[in-house]
């Protein structure tokens, strides 16, 4: 009887056995997990994948996204050995751990181990529950099992590794990495990996921002293992040995915070933001900023932007010398802030009056007092030079020149002109005044070194970007033109001090005092810096070339140790002096020529136009007619007398040759005779 009643027994127990597997089987099944797809810190990336910024998840903490191939193989090897040598076999639980672990329970009458595998950490983590109770044990190895059917053990992993807890608000390896080592996981020594599989076993206790004296000492056990388990060898054990443990947590880098916040906010679903910045470019600029407004006020702020003026790409983008609600209000990014350009808009002016044919940069211009009705610039230094080249113009900055060239342009000409470099100006009434090329429109950083660049790539816009694809824009003028704004500005002398690289600049400072400018470009980058105040308040003593300048220059050596050359001049190009143009651009003639010579204006009755003259003991005699006194007379350009009285006076000419006279009255008005000297 009995042995006929053990087969019946036995294929009793297989079918128990097989209705409890699949019974076991759709319990876990059947299991409601939580969500699987973690939301992590939106992060900004330079061109090469470096990080510039991240921002923590919904509930402050950061959690950062983590490829497959960006943690030390050491510290996985390290963190399998430590935690679940078992890991890639078991089916979530290792039975023959919890078995272990019961025992060990019993023996001691506490929990000495607590047999959880790394599935089970992953769902403790998932569900945020706690390790002690038995319910939540229990519920831990159901999830456990059910991750393990839906999963890969990779994948598994991968949840571990975001969301492993290393005190106050950091979880997974990344930014834990970030944190305590400043870099990123990738890489990592022995001792670092060990401490990053330490600390989640008890993350507030064993935080090394807090407690290093506990970090350390969990550091060394799990450094022990992995020696013990081969999977460190001695040498590299030993070398751990003076690797101090980090006492403080490093800040998430955060490069370009300004652009940053402006790509999130173009584009608020995206989880990573790929920008054209440059990390260590955008890091030393950064840096130089705070350099440059140090020890100089509590107010005083800064911005730099440079780009790539061949692609259109912004490679550095400093909004502010600190991201901080300060004095300074740093928070602002002054490269996008509405401000007056100053003297920086005077290439564009040049430039456009190349092309309409009314000057050419050995043109003569008369540097003299002139009234645009109410209107009477003056030069910043309140003189004038008389009759000089616009090349040199240009180079002093002189406001008389440029404003002649914009009356005889029209102001329209000159702000359509900026629209085609991609600018956006904002003019302070209906319509454009001259003063606009004096300052008199409000522009932003951005737009000044677009405009820049468009001059440095042939006169053709190419719109910056930090983000994208980049588009041909319009030309804004030939070039030739082009060619002979950026001759000019190349030589300018440096600031003191830096070196003589011919990079083609200009500088400006706004009414005021309240913006000093200094935007420059050589044959493949462009730069611009901007300093004042970001409430508008003047800033006592401050000047383009004084402040500006020398970090231009600083900002353009850290883009490149040796400029790029600028372009050689474009065929076309006339490269003669003034006495080889043409005779209409020998000499500027503005719109109120005619006026000039009226009957009452002052004129040079002797020696008269053309004349040969013989001088007696160096000297000639010089007669004038009408005229409001007193009378400045010049001999090409330079004073000779001023506040004169008489009509009749001997002039000393040193020299034989062409020499230009001119008078001028006290209302402004001028004549000229060219004479040859004998």
């Amino acid at each position: 009887m009995m042995r006929a009643r053990w087969p019946l027994a036995l294929a009793v127990a297989l079918w128990a056995a097989a209705f409890g597997l699949d019974r076991g089987r759709d319990w876990v099944a059947a299991t409601d997990l939580p969500a699987l797809s973690l939301p992590t810190s939106v992060e900004v990336v330079d061109r090469n994948g470096i990080l510039l910024r991240a921002y923590t998840v919904a509930d402050g903490r950061w959690r950062m996204a983590l490829p497959p191939d960006a943690v030390d193989p050491t510290y996985l090897a390290m963190l399998v050995a430590y935690e679940d040598k078992r890991f890639y076999r078991h089916a979530g639980v290792d039975w023959r751990s919890m078995v272990r672990a019961a025992g060990q329970a019993l023996r001691h009458g506490r929990i000495v181990s607590g047999g959880s595998t790394l599935t089970m950490q992953v769902a403790r983590l998932l569900e945020q529950s706690g390790t002690g109770k038995v319910a939540g044990k229990l519920r831990q190895m159901r999830v456990a099992l059910a991750l393990e059917q839906r999963l890969t053990k990779d994948q598994i992993l991968q949840l571990y590794l975001l969301l492993a807890p290393y005190g106050g608000n950091l979880e997974g390896v990344r930014a834990a990495s970030l944190a305590y080592f400043g870099k990123e996981p990738r890489r990592l020594t022995p001792a670092e990996a060990a401490l990053l599989v330490a600390i989640p076993q008890a993350p507030e206790s064993r935080r090394p921002d807090r407690h290093p004296g506990r970090a350390a000492e969990a550091r060394g056990r799990v450094l022990e293992r992995a020696l013990r388990d081969g999977v460190i060898s001695a040498e590299a054990a030993r070398e751990t040995a003076g690797e101090r443990v980090p006492d403080a947590r490093k800040p998430v880098p955060m490069l370009a915070p300004h652009l940053a916040d402006r790509a999130l906010a173009e584009a608020p679903g995206l989880p990573l933001h790929r920008l054209t910045l440059e990390a260590g470019l955008q890091r030393g600029l950064e840096a130089l900023a705070r350099e440059a407004v140090a020890g100089k006020g509590d107010q005083l702020q800064i911005a730099i932007l440079v780009a790539d003026h061949r692609s259109g790409e912004i490679l550095a983008s400093v909004g502010s010398a600190g991201f901080l609600a300060d004095r300074r209000q740093g928070f602002v990014d002054m490269t996008q802030a509405l401000r007056s350009p100053g003297s920086t808009l005077k290439p564009l002016v040049y430039g456009l009056a190349f092309d309409e044919g009314l000057a050419h940069p050995e043109t003569m211009i008369d540097d003299r007092p002139v009234n645009f009705g109410t209107y009477a610039p003056q030069n910043f230094d309140k003189t004038w030079r008389g009759t000089i080249r616009l090349r040199e113009a240009l180079q002093l900055s002189l406001n008389i020149p440029v404003v002649l060239l914009t009356d005889a342009l029209g102001p329209a000409k000159v702000i359509a002109g900026m629209r085609r470099a991609g600018m956006a100006p904002v003019l302070k009434g209906d319509e454009p005044g001259l003063a606009i090329s004096l300052g008199g429109v409000g522009v932003t950083l951005q737009d000044m070194v677009q405009l820049y660049a468009a001059i440095a790539r042939g006169g053709v816009a190419l719109p910056l970007r930090s983000s994208g694809a980049g588009h041909e824009g319009q030309r804004v003028m030939s070039a030739v033109a082009s060619w002979q704004v950026a001759d000019i500005l190349a030589g300018l002398p440096p600031p003191p001090g830096a070196p003589e690289n011919r990079l083609a600049y200009k500088t400006g400072t706004s009414y005021g005092h309240r913006d000093a400018w200094a935007i420059g470009f050589d044959g493949a980058h462009v730069a611009g810096v901007w300093m004042g105040r970001a409430d508008g308040t003047p800033v006592p003593g401050a000047f383009g070339a004084d402040s500006a300048a020398p970090v231009l220059f600083q900002a353009m050596g850290r883009v490149s140790r040796s400029l790029t050359p600028l372009p050689p001049a474009p065929k076309a190009t006339l490269l003669v002096s003034n006495a080889q143009l043409p005779q209409p651009l020998r000499r500027f003639r503005s719109r109120t020529a005619a006026f000039e010579a009226a009957a009452d204006a002052p004129r040079l009755t002797f020696p008269p136009e053309g004349a040969e003259v013989e001088r007696l003991d160096g000297q000639v005699l010089v007669k004038l007619r009408g005229g409001t006194l007193p009378l400045t007379l010049m001999a090409d350009g330079v004073p000779l007398r001023t506040g004169l009285r008489s009509r009749e006076t001997l002039l000393s000419l040193p020299g034989a040759g062409f020499v230009t006279l001119s008078v001028i009255d006290a209302e402004g008005r001028s004549s000229r005779v060219r004479v040859l000297l004998r």
